[in-house]
C-alpha cells in the first residue's frame, strides 16, 4: 500500500508565493516520475510540472518561469514552488507519482488527497 501525502497550500495575495510538498510511503519499490497536476472549478485537471527519477522536468506553458519542480529521492518528496501566483493559479493541486509497488509486484500511478490553492486579486 502506497500514500501521498501533500501540503503546503492555502491563501495567498496575487504576487506571493507558496511551496507544496508532497511525501510518499508505504510498500515503495522505486519511484519513477513524480508530478503536480491542478484543477480548477469546472474545468479538467492539468498538469502544471513533472520530473523524472534523474531530475528532468516539464513545465505548462501557463507556470513556466514561475513555478519550480523539485524532489528529494532520499526522502521520497516531491516539492511545487510557487512564485508570482496569479488569480488564474488558484485551483485544487494535486501530487502523482509513478510508483513500482513491491506489494502488487507491478507499477501504477498514485495520486495525493490534493490541497486547495487561493490566489486573491
Amino acid at each position: 500500500h502506497v500514500q501521498l501525502v501533500e501540503s503546503g497550500g492555502g491563501l495567498v495575495q496575487t504576487g506571493g508565493s507558496l511551496r507544496l510538498s508532497c511525501a510518499a510511503s508505504g510498500s515503495i519499490l522505486r519511484i519513477n516520475s513524480m508530478g503536480w497536476y491542478r484543477q480548477a472549478p469546472g474545468k479538467q485537471r492539468e498538469l502544471v510540472a513533472d520530473i523524472t527519477s534523474g531530475g528532468s522536468t516539464n513545465y505548462a506553458d501557463s507556470v513556466k518561469g514561475r513555478f519550480t519542480i523539485s524532489r528529494d529521492n532520499a526522502k521520497k518528496t516531491v516539492y511545487l514552488q510557487m512564485n508570482s501566483l496569479k488569480p488564474e493559479d488558484t485551483a485544487v493541486y494535486y501530487c502523482n507519482a509513478d510508483i513500482l509497488d513491491y506489494s502488487l509486484g507491478y507499477g501504477r500511478d498514485y495520486w495525493g488527497q490534493g490541497t486547495q490553492v487561493t490566489v486573491s486579486s
